[in-house]
């Protein structure tokens, strides 16, 4: 049986995403000498748990210049995209190596939506959870609070999952995990 696989933003052939720094000034993507070497890198974790039957969505932001969307033709399973903000232009590009392409994926059956972007808290009401890219190594944080003794705290919002792949070692995720968090989310509520 055919496994489900999700993972966001891989902006193959984006060298510029390589100088790009976190909040603390880490790099976000260390460890790669160039664009090459980082695409190569993505596209042999991809298909490490990836097999050419399995289904996969991404997540959104497949590459930043549109001549390196042909690498996902080197990528294992079915794939289909919701489209993110860096996914414009000619439909054709991307239906050329998508076997559909999204504005959004929501699994009612599951409990949980998929996105590019985030979506308003009052829209992932309507599900346990929203499987998201676009942050990078950011998360989705409840509002902040203060607590008894006069400090602030402020915790990841678990009815959000990004899967860009700085969250989740370049390697999709299967679905399992997802189905985990729901339950999390579920457990929570009671």
């Amino acid at each position: 049986m055919p496994n489900i696989f999700f993972i966001s933003d891989t902006h193959f052939g984006h060298a510029n995403v390589l100088t790009f720094k976190r909040t603390d000034g880490t790099l976000l993507r260390p460890g790669f000498a160039n664009a090459e070497e980082m695409d190569e890198h993505m596209v042999q974790q991809w298909n490490s748990v990836v097999s050419p039957q399995d289904k996969v969505y991404h997540l959104g932001d497949v590459a930043i210049n549109k001549k390196h969307i042909s690498t996902v033709a080197r990528l294992n399973g079915k794939k289909r995209l919701v489209r993110g903000n860096h996914d414009i232009g000619d439909l054709a590009l991307y239906t050329a190596h998508f076997e559909e392409v999204l504005g959004v994926r929501v699994f009612s059956e599951f409990g949980f939506v998929c996105s590019h972007i985030p979506l308003h808290p009052d829209s992932v009401s309507r599900w346990k959870l929203n499987v998201h890219g676009h942050l990078h190594s950011n998360l989705v944080m409840e509002p902040k609070r203060m607590n008894i003794d006069g400090t602030i705290t402020q915790d990841i919002d678990k009815r959000y999952m990004n899967v860009s792949v700085e969250q989740i070692d370049y390697t999709p995720i299967p679905i399992e995990f997802i189905h985990q968090r729901v339950k999390e989310v579920k457990d929570a509520e009671l």
